[in-house]
């Protein structure tokens, strides 16, 4: 019975263990090299550093900006305050939910009040958080919505922000494979470099 036993179980065993060597380390080892020579910027995060070489963030993940003086990302609901990167997620809050309504207003009241431009509309991207709340990227026309706020708070000339908005805007991969999209913080980096703070 117990040779019966042995000669069932021992197959599996063996496997497990073969396995879990396989998948567990040798194809995770094996990804991570190739990862490492053919795109190695991506596969440690895709960070973003400053000219002294700190790391401030990714490119992936969206930071919370507040200064007039930045360009400002999507709302965020991931955390308490939003922007937290270990707590990433959507508000899931329905679209008949009061809260969401009385956000959304909030934050368009907000974005109206803040541009200069009387009658624009506010882009839905400066008034909706991703599922994720950390989206790093706004359209184009978000961010040159926030062109007029920023260059007053700057006291830059507002065609030059425009030109750094165009400079920093990613286009669909192929020309059809995705949103034109500009990423927040490289687009704030650019506009220290070109307009560095007092």
């Amino acid at each position: 019975m117990l040779k019966d036993f042995t000669t069932a179980v021992r197959p599996a065993l063996v496997l497990t263990v073969l396995f879990a060597a396989l998948l567990g380390l040798a194809y995770p080892a094996a990804i991570t090299g190739i990862g490492q020579v053919i795109a190695p910027g991506a596969a440690n995060g895709s960070l973003i550093r400053d000219a002294k070489g700190n790391v401030i963030g990714s490119s992936l993940i969206g930071q919370g900006f507040a200064s007039p003086r930045y360009f400002h990302g999507r709302p965020s609901a991931a955390g308490k305050n939003g922007y937290d990167a270990t707590a990433s997620s959507g508000s899931n809050l329905a679209p008949t939910s009061q809260a969401l309504v009385d956000r959304v207003k909030t934050d368009l009241a907000s974005a109206r009040a803040s541009t200069p431009a009387p009658g624009s509309n506010v882009p839905a991207d400066l008034v909706t958080a991703s599922a994720s709340g950390l989206d790093p990227d706004i359209s184009p026309e978000a961010a040159l919505f926030q062109v007029p706020r920023v260059a007053k708070a700057r006291a830059i000339d507002p065609e030059k922000l425009r030109r750094v908005v165009a400079d920093n805007t990613a286009y669909p991969l192929l020309g059809f494979l995705g949103e034109p999209r500009v990423n927040v913080l490289a687009l704030n980096l650019a506009l220290d470099r070109i307009a560095p703070q007092p």
